[in-house]
């Protein structure tokens, strides 16, 4: 993921932080070509607000954990600023780095996913139910006030967007100046999710992303779900099938794993590390004699990859043993 390891902070004042703030409600100038894109899109609602979101107002410096806890505890992953705070926040730097607050919606049990950079994605994401965290400059290039914030709400016939920041629970801003302040971080923004949801505005790759990054600190049960949302909405995807197989063999549930590599096989007939993986599942079912052609198949796909090759002709030798 491109952005994981900018080293950007959070703001570096908060009596800075209220200035900007004001100075960012006066910014109104023409809406930028996304603001009139957006404003005219007849696929979004006119107007959405996710006013259950809860609300962490930041202490001094603390914009990371307080925009963090805000968008875990809407998933229901409870934890407060200060919890966050050892995690992410840096007293040397005096902010949170983009890719520590990445790391810790991990290893709190969120799906983590990077949203594309578009201010669409971020309307999409609101509409379908899931705040946004962001990174904006409320300052100038050269002089950076880094700030995060989160996205519950838009007003498309206003130009407006609401926002969970700083000390402000409800904090409007006009498209245009979020845009610009938005801008500046290259558009940096993610949705923190629960297993069983999905994101409106990424794609199947990008999902894919986020669930390998997922299973490494995920359950089993968890893994299994997170895999199963994103198959059902993209069922030919080699990774997302891959995960979902692995989990479902991980889970003891052996009949999806063989539905899944199975269908993997179908739809990538030319993929060895799927007929090593189905071969495996069919051993520990004791179907032998179709393990065994499975893995004589896999093992003809490895070609000059020695790493899969090993791996399939330990997979026979050992359906060979068993059926001695």
């Amino acid at each position: 993921m491109v952005a994981l390891g900018k080293r950007i902070l959070s703001l570096q004042a908060s009596a800075r932080h209220v200035c900007l703030l004001a100075l960012c409600c006066l910014l109104t100038a023409c809406a930028a070509s996304g603001v009139r894109e957006v404003t005219q899109q007849t696929r979004l609602p006119r107007q959405v607000e996710l006013s259950d979101t809860p609300f962490f107002p930041q202490s001094e410096y603390q914009c990371g954990p307080a925009a963090l806890a805000t968008a875990l505890t809407a998933v229901h992953i409870a934890v407060t600023p200060d919890q966050l705070t050892p995690e992410v926040y840096m007293p040397s730097r005096q902010g949170s780095l983009q890719i520590e607050m990445l790391a810790a919606a991990r290893r709190h049990g969120a799906v983590v996913v990077k949203i594309p950079s578009q201010l669409e994605a971020v309307m999409q994401e609101v509409a379908a139910g899931n705040v946004v965290v962001v990174m904006q400059n409320l300052g100038f290039s050269w002089v950076p006030a880094w700030h995060y914030a989160v996205v519950v709400g838009f007003d498309l016939d206003r130009e407006r967007i609401v926002l969970r920041s700083g000390t402000y629970p409800r904090f409007e801003m006009s498209l245009s100046a979020f845009e610009r302040t938005w801008a500046r971080s290259d558009h940096w923004a993610f949705v923190a999710l629960s297993a069983d949801k999905l994101s409106a505005s990424a794609d199947a790759d990008a999902v894919a992303n986020a669930l390998v990054r997922y299973e490494k600190t995920a359950s089993v049960v968890e893994r299994l779900t997170a895999y199963q949302t994103a198959v059902a909405r993209w069922p030919t995807h080699e990774v997302l099938l891959m995960g979902l197989g692995n989990a479902a063999y991980a889970n003891h549930d052996l009949p999806l794993a063989v539905n899944t590599f199975t269908r993997m096989i179908t739809v990538y007939p030319n993929s060895a590390a799927a007929h090593n993986n189905l071969a495996n599942v069919l051993l520990a079912q004791q179907q032998l004699k179709q393990a065994e052609t499975v893995a004589e198949q896999g093992l003809l796909l490895a070609g000059d990859n020695a790493q899969l090759r090993l791996q399939l002709a330990q997979t026979l030798q050992e359906i060979r043993q068993s059926k001695k």
